[in-house]
């Protein structure tokens, strides 16, 4: 059976909303079958490409069959690749042809004897021997293991026949212990220093490696030196953090979640018999305190007894170390009354004042109840596959909750379907830019993203001046146009800003609601009003504003870093005569900006150029005109934003003038 037009599209719009994240991606048939999967370094770029161009039979056969995609995100490819091979090995997919065959991928063996080996094993066995890996890269891990034997004497025999001396002993690669020729301690501190390298703990042994690679290609000995960088490079692929297979076969769940407002999202990741194999996104709806939500979804989840692991490892918001300890008692006591029995439970503190704009969204504190950056690092795993999940689900509804308590809160004629936000970002006055988001039915309207490079404000910090030059633009152009005007205004900032927009708006003649959101205590402040709108936390109308505000600094932050690229890349002194790359950065450095240089003197110029007087006064002639041009388009600008008639002709008019006055001097 093949699939309809409409169930591609629905599927390609899956593709183009992933994450820009590595993960492990699975198609599903009408039976919710698994009949694929896959890996990808970069998932939405991946999933993308199978809808894109001419594809083989076997893709187009996937496409026809398939359903629906799921997706689980990892921390970087090297999860990815074990992710898949154990999913590809649980599943067995119709569509996959790889690792079918039971093959896993290799491991590094450290042998438990009174002089240990070093050999590369796909076979795994409760020996008391030591277990690194499993690596995918498995010519990566054959470089490492040469590299060690040529930085380490160590024994490569199979089987070390006592009084009987191999080549290597011969040839001084090996220190000959069949022949005691070296004790068993200074022997086994070889061993030890292996196994803090790939416990990550030898930098040492790194800098000693970096040290002869050096001096190998200063003694012009470059096959040495290629060997070391080789090995070297195998070592950091080595290193590589695995969280989602281990030699530790006890099974375990990781749990997390991540909520906006009323809407929240569980991830579990269920590792079995040292692999991670299960994963379940939960969705639910709870106005519960975030430290009461990991309790009442335990006592859901784990309906059946023989669903329970011997470890669960949860998130935990606590304040102290007395109230974790009493919420770990109820959980303990929960499982023990139903069941009879409780597994051991790990908690991982995290603070709770962790924001949206953090770079991790977990922060843990240092004296987390575990210690093991693994168990971490799934906990955190976990978190990102619920966020994503809350993504999803923000973009397949039209967040009416909130848009109906918004109506409620800010008194509004209309339900706000469409909200435009603003924000202004600068360094300092340079390269001022205005962010335009819209948001439609309480999800992001792309299509409708506007920017700004401010004309009033370059070089000056006004964020009023700002707000208003940007919303006067916006609101001229769209009456201009006779195009749909939005239902709210969100301005990133407190009653000064929205005061500002609001004369812009009076002065248009338009009847639009603004509000204001104060980031620092979240307040929500309307114009000319003498206090601000406190929202509960957990409200859904707050979530709503909250996820426009921090859309519109986002997209105002990543254009205002475009142009200072930009300018780092070419300069604008660099449009002065006699002036390239390299007096362009002499006058930035002694300048820093046009005007600046236009109010200096000859001489400074001659001096920080060392040219001739001729020279120096060409290139001050040149930037006073520059500047005076600069300083017309401001003027001009601000005289026409300052024109506030009473009518909307007038605003209209005001507005012209300035966009044709700025055309005339450009």
């Amino acid at each position: 059976m093949t699939n309809d037009i409409d169930t591609r599209e629905n599927l390609h719009q899956t593709a183009l909303n992933a994450p820009s994240s590595s993960g492990v991606y699975l198609w599903r048939d009408r039976n919710a079958t698994v009949i694929y999967v896959g890996k990808a370094k970069n998932l939405k770029n991946r999933l993308s490409s199978y809808f894109s161009g001419q594809k083989d039979i076997k893709t187009q056969l996937l496409i026809a069959h398939a359903i629906s995609i799921e997706y689980i995100t990892t921390m970087n490819e090297y999860e990815a690749f074990l992710l898949e091979n154990n999913l590809i090995k649980k599943y067995t997919p119709r569509y996959n042809i790889n690792l079918k065959d039971g093959k896993s991928y290799p491991s590094l063996k450290i042998t438990k004897e009174d002089y240990p080996k070093i050999i590369k094993t796909r076979r795994i066995i409760e020996d008391g021997s030591f277990y690194f890996g499993p690596f995918p890269d498995a010519n990566a891990l054959d470089v490492f293991i040469k590299t060690l034997y040529k930085l380490y004497p160590i024994r490569r025999c199979k089987t070390m026949r006592k009084n009987h001396a191999c080549m290597y002993y011969h040839i001084g690669a090996c220190k000959a212990p069949c022949l005691d020729k070296i004790d068993k301690k200074a022997y086994n501190q070889f061993i030890d220093e292996i196994r803090r390298l790939l416990e990550n703990k030898g930098e040492q042994t790194k800098n000693r490696i970096e040290k002869e690679m050096k001096e190998a290609a200063k003694n012009l000995d470059f096959e040495k030196a290629a060997r070391l960088r080789d090995g070297l490079k195998a070592l950091l692929v080595m290193q590589n953090q695995n969280i989602v297979e281990t030699f530790d076969s006890a099974d375990r769940d990781y749990i997390a979640f991540a909520r906006e407002g009323e809407m929240v999202s569980f991830s579990v990741l269920s590792v079995r018999l040292g692999k991670l194999t299960e994963h379940h996104l939960l969705q639910v709806s709870s106005l519960s305190e975030d430290s009461d939500l990991v309790g009442e979804f335990l006592c859901a989840y784990y309906d059946e007894k023989e669903k329970v692991p011997p470890s669960v490892f949860l998130p935990l918001i606590a304040d102290t170390e007395s109230s974790l300890s009493e919420y770990l008692d109820e959980i303990r006591h929960w499982f023990t009354k139903n069941y009879a029995y409780c597994p051991e439970i790990h908690a991982i503190l995290i603070q709770n004042d962790v924001k949206e704009d953090d770079a991790k969204p977990y922060r843990y504190k240092s004296n987390a109840v575990l210690s093991e950056e693994r168990h971490k690092a799934t906990i955190r795993m976990a978190y990102q596959n619920a966020k994503e999940d809350i993504i999803r689900r923000n973009r397949k509804k039209c967040d009416t909750p909130a848009l109906e308590e918004l109506q409620k809160v800010l008194s509004l004629k209309n339900l706000p379907r469409r909200i435009e936000g603003f924000d202004i970002a600068h360094i300092g006055g340079k390269f001022p830019v205005a962010s335009l988001i819209s948001f439609y039915n309480g999800n992001p309207d792309k299509k409708n993203y506007r920017e700004y490079r401010l004309k009033t404000t370059d070089g000056l910090i006004d964020d009023f001046a700002s707000m208003k030059e940007a919303t006067s633009r916006r609101y001229t152009r769209l009456l201009n146009d006779n195009k749909e005007l939005p239902d709210l205004i969100l301005i990133d900032g407190g009653i000064g800003q929205v005061n500002a927009v609001d004369s812009i708006i009076s002065s248009l003649g338009l009847d639009i609601a603004i509000a204001g959101l104060a980031k620092r205590d979240e307040e929500i402040w309307l114009p000319h009003a003498s206090s601000p709108i406190c929202l509960p936390k957990h409200s859904d109308a707050l979530r709503l504003l909250q996820r426009v505000r921090d859309e519109t600094h986002r997209f105002a932050t990543s254009r205002n870093q475009e142009l200072r690229t930009k300018e780092n890349v070419i300069s604008p002194f660099t449009s002065l005569p006699h002036v390239a790359e390299k007096r362009a950065k002499a006058l930035a450095k002694a300048f820093t900006t046009i005007e600046e240089l236009s109010a200096s003197q000859e001489s400074q110029i001659a001096q920080v150029l060392h040219v001739r007087a001729e020279i120096a006064s060409e290139i001050l002639l040149a930037a006073k005109k520059e500047s005076q041009r600069l300083n017309r388009r401001k003027k001009k600008t601000e005289e026409a934003l300052e024109m506030s008639g009473t009518t909307k002709e007038k605003a209209v008019e005001a507005a012209r003038a300035a966009s044709l006055a700025n055309e005339a001097i450009e």
